[in-house]
């Protein structure tokens, strides 16, 4: 089969759909492999490096995209991108296509079998696909809100972690899966008052075991939100239900009643977000402010740590890559039912359950 990826051209997008240790693989199991020309050159993975691993090189996005029978990419194509694509051809990527009404249309007009990594699913029960941009995330989400909290930033001035004498930051994580996690373990780390909200008692649990007496957890329920909110230096917003439209757990109202200077991270923006207020921003212009209140809202987060994102990415898509390549899609698919349940248009239809009920295609 003839893979191809394109240069990703996202704002400030940087990531490549595979590094030349992934290309070698594909190549290795009897593949041809076209990469874009520089797609990974602004994180060091040069086109010598692609060409030594077996790939063409091709000097334009469309000769990729027109002749390559599985497309790999990192982020959703953009419109004209969707437009070169094809009923006959494959793409597998991330696609968060329930906050996305105008990029589902596209792809269903397009006829092109589209396979999201972020519904890939595991035996455990998790979405392997997306969790290392999920721990990428969350991370970062600790960084650009401590970032944030810096007065010529808009912020209130404060230091997460504090100094002898002054009590560190506030903050309230609204959600206990991987970007929560992550992010619990990056603000607990720099010495901040951390409270992790999830409504699975299990999740939280798990988080107490883990953290013990360095964070404190919280049931969901929306008073407890609300106070939590109310009182923090830092809100991050990491609230998933895979596939779907995020939950809006921070209401508009309530910003006008928090400490001015606050911030708002909102890491589940690719699926619309689960602050009122939010909108998608991205690393040129990361956030905004709405009643005093700093929002960052960069829908491609991990795409500013580049490099550890596609070496973590390739890692995790790279099975499933291979599957797809040596066996076709459809064969693919009727073999794991978890790659499956990545498939989300097909043939011009929304496949994906909870893509069909966020985007009215019942």
């Amino acid at each position: 089969m003839l893979v191809g990826i394109p240069k990703e051209i996202k704002s400030h997008e940087y990531r490549v759909g595979a590094t030349p240790d992934g290309v070698r693989e594909l190549v290795a199991h009897g593949h041809q492999v076209l990469v874009e020309k520089s797609a990974g050159a602004a994180i060091g993975l040069l086109d010598a490096h692609y060409l030594a691993a077996g790939a063409e090189l091709a000097d334009t996005p469309e000769k990729v995209f027109a002749r390559a029978a599985l497309i790999l990419k990192v982020k959703e194509p953009q419109p004209h991108e969707c437009l070169q694509l094809r009923p006959d051809q494959v793409l597998f990527t991330y696609l968060h296509l329930a906050a996305d009404p105008g990029q589902t249309r596209l792809l269903l007009d397009s006829g092109v079998t589209a396979i999201a990594y972020e519904t890939v699913t595991s035996p455990a029960g998790g979405l392997p696909l997306l969790a290392p941009m999920s721990e990428v995330a969350g991370r970062m989400a600790i960084q650009a809100g401590a970032a944030c909290l810096e007065k010529p930033r808009g912020g209130a001035g404060v230091l997460l972690g504090g100094v002898p004498g002054v009590a560190p930051g506030k903050v309230v994580i609204l959600g206990a899966g991987v970007v929560g996690s992550n992010a619990a373990m990056m603000a607990a780390g720099l010495g901040a008052q951390v409270t992790v909200v999830n409504r699975s008692a299990e999740r939280l649990r798990r988080l107490d075991e883990l953290f013990g007496n360095r964070i404190r957890t919280q049931y969901a329920s929306t008073a407890a939100i609300e106070a939590l909110v109310l009182d923090a230096d830092l809100v991050i917003g990491a609230a998933l239900v895979a596939g779907a439209a995020a939950p809006k757990l921070v209401r508009r109202e309530w910003l006008a009643r928090m400490r001015p200077g606050s911030v708002l991270v909102d890491v589940s923006i690719d699926q619309g977000g689960c602050f009122e207020t939010s909108h998608p921003t991205t690393h040129a212009e990361p956030t905004f402010v709405v009643d005093g209140i700093v929002h960052y809202c960069v829908a491609n987060m991990p795409g500013a740590v580049a490099r550890t994102s596609t070496f973590a990415l390739t890692y995790a898509t790279l099975p499933f890559a291979l599957a797809l390549a040596d066996k076709g899609w459809r064969q693919a698919l009727a073999d794991d039912a978890h790659l499956a349940n990545g498939l989300n248009v097909q043939d011009g239809r929304v496949t994906h359950p909870a893509v069909t009920h966020a985007l009215g295609y019942a």
